[in-house]
């Protein structure tokens, strides 16, 4: 790891003392086709009204390229999210992508719309034992889907759903979720979204809208921190140009390219550095992206074992997993955070035991 204490743009009156930096990121989003079926209007890409920006955006990853990039996690391999701002089904070599990456020992979490599941697709996720498909449903009513996601099409989404758990049945992967970005048009419809899902799925996440810069809805802890995302996860657009944030989908800052210099370099190298210091300077205005962003406390959660339910909710998030597939939840796909605590695994098992005798 390279010490950048030294470099010119370091002032010294703040004795920055550098946080520990991973050799490589744990976290890698891929974005190998940037096209989608959706116009959701919270989209950071998809959403916007510019089709002027939205063009530069466009694009599908060349293969052997993200194959080279891959190629450097020799010693720790990294979860993967094989799009960012990209529906993931709409890949052109999807099953390509998938193999390869599943050859690599990666845990790999997609997620989707679902509106292209087809059955085929359905068995070769499970089949790949892909780790996670978290479809966004975003609405417990057709209406409420076509304000938020501009479709009507909640019967078909929810059929890709029970497409997959049929044909997954007992196996342990893909773990299946569905995911509720909460805003104002649909608001209304949480505890139904909520009393539909959970003991259905393996997971349901609640989640708060992004919009202009900032989560309206994130209630702050008192003391802000470094980002753990810029420590943690490094999101790679189509060409292979890097950003600071998955937030950011229109490319306003620019870290550097991995196909041209290499996944070390750029995460160790002087932007990603320069917003590290940054951060823990408390300089924020330095970082224009970031300045009025407060993503920066989604990490801190609090959790409880309830109802056959591990609930963990944070500033941002509020996941309920089912106790009966904790076991699909674990290794590379925890994506840095904590596992589940041992004894709501135990206590699953307990009940297991009781149920057989």
């Amino acid at each position: 790891m390279r010490d950048w204490s030294k470099a010119e743009w370091v002032d010294p009156k703040y004795n920055w003392k550098p946080l520990p930096v991973s050799d490589m990121p744990e976290r890698l989003l891929i974005d190998y086709a940037t096209r989608c079926n959706l116009r959701c209007h919270m989209c950071p890409v998809w959403g916007l009204d510019d089709e002027g920006q939205i063009d530069p955006v466009k694009g599908i990853m060349n293969l052997d390229a993200a194959r080279k990039m891959l190629d450097e996690f020799t010693k720790a391999q990294p979860m993967v999210a094989p799009s960012i701002y990209g529906e993931p089904l709409l890949i052109p070599n999807l099953r390509e992508v998938i193999a390869d990456l599943k050859r690599r020992g990666i845990a790999v979490a997609m997620n989707t719309n679902g509106l292209a599941l087809t059955e085929k697709i359905a068995e070769f996720f499970c089949e790949q034992k892909v780790d996670s498909v978290m479809f966004s449903l975003d609405s417990a009513t057709p209406e409420t889907l076509k304000k938020v996601r501009g479709v009507d099409k909640l019967a078909k989404i929810e059929a890709a759903v029970f497409r997959l758990l049929r044909i997954r049945g007992d196996r342990e992967f893909p773990r299946v979720g569905v995911s509720y970005t909460i805003q104002d048009s649909n608001r209304h419809e949480v505890d139904e979204f909520v009393s539909r899902w959970v003991g259905v799925v393996d997971v349901v996440r609640m989640g708060i809208v992004f919009e202009n810069g900032t989560f309206p809805d994130m209630k702050e802890p008192s003391v802000r921190v470094a980002c753990p995302v810029i420590y943690k996860t490094m999101p790679v657009h189509n060409d292979g140009s890097v950003r600071l944030c998955c937030l950011d989908g229109v490319r306003a800052t620019d870290m550097g390219n991995v196909f041209e210099r290499g996944v070390r370099e750029i995460w160790h190298g002087e932007e990603f550095a320069k917003a590290r210091y940054y951060h823990e300077t408390s300089q924020w205005d330095k970082v224009p992206f970031c300045k009025g962003c407060n993503g920066w406390a989604q990490y801190e959660y609090e959790e409880e074992v309830k109802d056959g339910l591990l609930i963990r909710r944070s500033p941002e998030y509020t996941y309920y997993n089912s106790l009966a597939r904790l076991t699909n939840w674990k290794g590379n796909l925890l994506g840095g955070h904590k596992p589940p605590p041992v004894a709501a695994v135990k206590k699953r098992e307990s009940q297991d035991e009781l149920v057989q005798a």
